[in-house]
């Protein structure tokens, strides 16, 4: 079937009003929980073929959010989609005020290639739960995670209500160029603005994932040792490669030395003395990634690290020593195990640095100093982030997650996914029973009353 069969067959399908029985949509979800947890080793194996990522990383960042997010939407789903109740406007008095859920109809998910299952899946879910038809769009950089992932979704859905498309640039170019009611998009700043123009040619509303340089700020306050082993951890997650990684630390000057000691210490606490030996340290996703990332260690000055091989697709976990801001390492997002490590001594470097840069996707302040972190937080806009700690804010499904400027536009996660690919349709109920009589012509007397009813709304 060709693309243009496959969105006509999506279009009558939605046509015929089934995806918005809600029965209809759990009953998918549920075949969709047995699959995925059927296929579980599967999904894993493959993650590891693309990665080299460990079994335990892919529960903890990949089928372990999934199924989290997919029980609590089955779970949730009837009262997500019940019509809301508000209060009704004294200026339609009487009547009554609800808010109905409505599916967008046909929906196009484009996935990233750095989590592969967890970035096409958690959307999805939301897309069917809401009442859409869908077409996925994996990442060809993944192959192996994309093949099952298509797998599974052919064995749970009929094609004309959730299908998957495989294919290059070429591919993702086609399904662009077509009129969808919804695009949801995580990916590059760069494609990011090509998804963009394109759904403006249809008025087409979007959601769109991106990134950004997100700054990591390390007090001289800051619990050295706990901050060290949080840091590890965040940022070599998946070898660097995720959005909400820090990419860059700006760290007081008095505590730069003993911190990197600790952190180094930390770092072989966490993968020995060879990183490229440990089944916990994945690989960067390809050889042209791992190219773009050894360019920017070149003419740098390393702390830690600097190893790279490129036949196994490895860089070694590596702190670049005060670049220049205008290097290569500093100009965008990183996306891999590399951060630059800038001391500042006056807090306004500070606000200097982080201001050069567009609105990141995530920032992070390691301090004990309540106002300190205060300061930080309220003064500069990003998408999300963390006081001492990294990326565990993506964790809450109760938070949205979702950039702002230049890394992203929407935010999803629990009950937002839900909402995300839902219209949300204000209607009022009129009673018959009384007709003020103050909205009627001729107006001559009634000022007072107005501006009475209009104050109280």
């Amino acid at each position: 079937m060709t693309i243009s069969q496959l969105v006509q067959s999506q279009k009558e399908f939605f046509a015929t009003q089934q995806t918005k029985d809600i029965s209809f949509r759990k009953a998918c979800l549920q075949r969709l929980k047995k699959e995925l947890i059927k296929r579980e080793d599967d999904i894993l194996k493959a993650l590891h073929n693309d990665f080299k990522k460990s079994e335990y990383e892919g529960v903890m960042t990949e089928t372990g959010i999934v199924l989290s997010e997919l029980k609590m939407t089955i779970k949730k789903l009837n009262s997500w989609a019940k019509p809301e109740r508000v209060t009704p406007s004294l200026l339609n008095f009487p009547s009554s005020a609800k808010i109905y859920k409505e599916p967008y109809g046909r929906v196009l998910i484009v996935a990233p290639w750095n989590y592969p299952y967890q970035l096409a899946l958690a959307p999805l879910i939301g897309a069917v739960a809401a009442g859409n038809t869908v077409i996925l769009k994996p990442s060809e950089l993944t192959p192996h995670t994309s093949k099952v992932t298509r797998e599974i979704i052919e064995t749970v859905f009929d094609k004309n209500h959730v299908a998957v498309v495989e294919g290059g640039v070429e591919v993702s170019q086609e399904l662009l160029a077509r009129r969808w009611d919804y695009i949801f998009f995580t990916g590059s700043v760069k494609v990011g603005k090509i998804v963009a123009k394109a759904a403006a040619e249809y008025m087409t509303p979007v959601t769109l994932e991106l990134g950004g340089k997100n700054p990591c700020v390390i007090d001289k306050t800051a619990n050295i040792k706990l901050a060290a082993k949080r840091l590890v951890w965040g940022k070599f997650i998946n070898a660097g490669q995720t959005c909400i990684a820090p990419d860059y630390w700006l760290i007081h000057k008095s505590i730069k030395e003993k911190f990197v000691e600790v952190f180094k210490a930390e770092l072989y606490n966490a993968y020995g003395d060879d990183p490229q030996a440990s089944k916990d340290y994945p690989r960067i996703v390809n050889t042209r990634n791992f190219d773009r990332l050894a360019s920017l260690l070149e003419n740098e000055k390393f702390i830690i690290g600097g190893k790279v091989d490129r036949e196994d697709c490895y860089i070694s976990p590596t702190l670049v020593d005060e670049p220049s801001l205008d290097s290569e390492v500093m100009k965008d997002e990183i996306f891999g195990p590399i951060s630059p490590v800038i001391s500042y001594a006056d807090e306004s470097e500070i606000d200097t640095i982080i201001s050069k840069y567009e609105k990141p996707l995530a920032l992070y302040v390691f301090t004990t100093r309540n106002d300190f972190a205060k300061k930080i937080i309220q003064k500069h806009s990003f998408g999300g982030g963390t006081i001492n700690d990294t990326t565990v804010h993506f964790a809450n499904h109760r938070l949205p997650f979702g950039g702002v400027g230049e890394s992203g536009i929407g935010g999803y996660h629990g009950k937002r996914t839900f909402d995300t690919f839902s219209h949300k349709k204000g209607v009022v109920k009129r009673y018959n029973w009384l007709d003020i009589t103050t909205r009627y012509a001729p107006y001559k007397g009634k000022m007072k009353m107005l501006r009475t009813l209009m104050k109280f709304g």
